[in-house]
């Protein structure tokens, strides 16, 4: 008789609701964890919506929602998440913040989106970390809590434990980072192809741009087509001359659409590029790192390494080993 294994545990997620929240983030923590994705051939996520109450929830919009798991559902799961607290100048309820310290102590990982930082900060486990928010609640949330390094320039921070994300959209890209960190980049990528968004924005890069839709001097159409073009030739020398010389601009002006289009420079935004499309490498096959380097366009070992590590924060050699040990252990 042949022996069955028992199917891999799924990794389980816990996202707080609370009477009277905006559903937009809460709807992003649903769709990247909450839907089934058996074509990606990896155990996927087991979401558990939870609130302080059970029963119906008024959210904003006009609608209810039918929550069936408490407070101790949410602390026990794998992945903690809070995406808002109910007022940003109120001290959040004690027992939301007696539940991300008990997760938080039980070895749980601890995400917060949008407001959410306040309720992670009244637990106190952002304190002596750097930590971000909505931009709009960045200024209040250094006030209240003085110990917090709050950065509001960025899209997330990742503190390992403890993990902060601006709002609205970004909860997107905050969720993408958390697939990308368990399965890899190419699971990653699938799932942000279903959701037809980006499949990685750099945590670094701007929270706020300002920036036109459509300009008439269409200057931003030339960004896109460079940018487009450089994804094409990540392999050779991408400078901004050559780049500049794609959208038809003068480096001087390219440099300043650019930056008014992505909020980041027209160099960071290509190594963030190489690094990206180094990781499948590194997930997937046993090419030697040097090489990999070579194929994604860094000029040296050392280069690639370079940059890798202050993106990622680990070496290309760690995070394959890394890789390969929780691939391995969610088989």
């Amino acid at each position: 008789m042949v022996a069955i294994a028992p199917p891999a545990r799924r990794h389980t997620v816990s996202v707080l609701t609370f009477d009277g929240m905006a559903p937009f983030e809460l709807g992003s923590v649903v769709e990247v964890f909450g839907l089934p994705r058996p074509e990606l051939d990896v155990p996927w996520y087991d979401l558990r919506v939870c609130s302080p109450e059970r029963g119906p929830i008024r959210a904003v919009g006009g609608f209810t929602l039918t929550i069936e798991h408490g407070l101790a559902e949410f602390a026990a799961a794998d992945t903690v998440i809070i995406v808002a607290v109910p007022d940003v100048r109120d001290e959040p309820p004690p027992d939301i913040v007696a539940a991300l310290r008990h997760a938080h102590a039980r070895g749980a990982r601890v995400v917060s989106i949008c407001s959410g930082a306040f309720a992670l900060a009244a637990a106190g486990l952002l304190d002596g970390r750097e930590a971000t928010t909505h931009w709009r609640y960045a200024d209040l949330l250094r006030r209240r809590y003085p110990k917090v390094r709050v950065n509001p320039d960025v899209l997330y921070v990742d503190g390992d434990d403890v993990l902060t994300g601006a709002g609205s959209a970004a909860g997107l890209d905050m969720c993408l980072h958390l697939v990308r960190k368990d399965h890899g980049a190419r699971i990653a990528n699938a799932v942000a192809r279903r959701l037809v968004v980006p499949p990685h924005r750099e945590g670094g890069q701007a929270q706020f741009v300002e920036a036109a839709v459509t300009r008439p001097d269409g200057g931003d159409d030339a960004v896109a087509r460079s940018m487009a073009w450089a994804l094409a030739h990540l392999a050779e020398p991408i400078t901004v001359a050559r780049l500049a010389r794609e959208a038809h601009l003068a480096p001087r002006t390219y440099i300043r659409h650019f930056r008014r289009q992505t909020g980041t420079s027209p160099l960071r935004w290509v190594i963030t590029q190489r690094i990206m499309a180094a990781l499948p490498l590194l997930e997937e096959g046993r090419t030697p790192i040097e090489e990999i380097g070579a194929a994604v366009g860094f000029e040296s070992p050392v280069t690639f390494r370079h940059h890798f590590v202050r993106a990622m924060k680990t070496s290309p050699s760690a995070y394959r080993r890394t890789f390969r040990a929780t691939a391995a252990a969610v088989q």
